[in-house]
């Protein structure tokens, strides 16, 4: 199983989404969300994944972003009571933080009817540790995301999920090109092997977030592909013109017309590349979210083929 872990961004959200209406997401994969703020995105693609009958994990007590605040804010009641509707979906998959606070984290969620051996939890720092084991004594959760670490390993050895930040992020978009392909990860090949029984990364995206964007001086788009041994690489198209922060439809056509040149010997044939093709062809510039969109559906859909195709074997 793959569980890619997005943050609740629109681009984000509308990328899970589009690969559920579009049948193209894999029933080998379980997406996470942590939402970082109540909007209409949120609440509809939690609709559209309770409609599909497809599995969607929320994570409840967000480490980042404004979702608690927007929660308490009367300003937001529609949004919050549909919020809180969606909430009831059985296709919904609880997501919680290990903290100090989780015996009444969990405490408050089975009030309401969820249990604890059908949540997922996430230890992310060894702090967790001592308080999942206080919690979870005869009765585990369904999944426990943890780092790949040894100590992690032999404390908590049931039912987990190997989670992981796989994307090399630089600190400016234009450093890319410093080395635009490097490996990304090998977890789908041999997460099984070390004991897990599923894995989760940050997609093209990375761990970091912060509230606000920015202007770039360069754009970069973000393909992942697989290598001749099924290693999974991540190649980086990095716009030409990047002295200042004009024409990022140029820039974008610039890195675009790498991307097109490459998979001429590649040919990845996902919905995401076919649709930068498309712009290539016809000279639309999407804005930077679609293309954020379109790598992140392009990385959901192959490595859902891949697994498929190994259940298939």
């Amino acid at each position: 199983m793959y569980f890619p872990y997005l943050r609740g961004r629109q681009f984000e959200l509308i990328a899970i989404r589009e690969l559920v209406e579009k049948s193209l997401l894999s029933d080998a994969i379980i997406p996470i969300i942590e939402p970082v703020k109540l909007s209409s995105a949120l609440t509809k693609t939690m609709s559209i994944f309770g409609k599909s009958n497809r599995e969607l994990g929320l994570v409840r007590n967000p480490l980042v972003g404004s979702m608690r605040k927007d929660l308490a804010d009367e300003k937001n009641a529609k949004n919050k009571e549909r919020f809180h509707e969606l909430l009831k979906s059985p296709n919904l998959l609880t997501v919680l933080y290990v903290d100090a606070n989780i015996a009444k984290t969990c405490s408050a969620v089975h009030s309401k009817g969820t249990n604890k051996t059908t949540i997922a939890t996430i230890c992310s720092n060894q702090d967790a540790i001592p308080y999942f084991e206080l919690v979870f004594t005869s009765e585990y959760p369904r999944f426990n995301f943890i780092p790949d670490e040894s100590v992690f390993r032999r404390r908590l050895p049931k039912q987990k999920i190997l989670f992981e930040d796989r994307f090399l992020k630089k600190n400016r978009n234009v450093d890319y090109a410093d080395r635009v392909d490097e490996p990304f990860s090998s977890d789908h090949i041999y997460y099984l092997q070390d004991g897990y029984i599923g894995f989760s990364d940050f997609s093209i995206i990375g761990d970091d977030y912060t509230e606000t964007g920015f202007a770039p001086y360069a754009v970069v788009i973000h393909i992942v592909y697989f290598d001749v041994d099924n290693n999974l690489r991540i190649r980086h198209f990095v716009s030409e013109t990047n002295d200042d922060i004009t024409d990022p439809a140029g820039k974008f056509s610039e890195a675009l017309g790498k991307l097109v040149q490459w998979n001429k010997t590649q040919k990845l044939d996902t919905y995401g590349i076919r649709t930068f093709e498309e712009m290539y062809n016809s000279r639309k510039y999407p804005g930077l979210g679609t293309v954020k969109k379109l790598s992140i559906m392009h990385h959901i859909e192959l490595m859902g083929r891949y697994l498929d195709g190994v259940a298939a074997q």
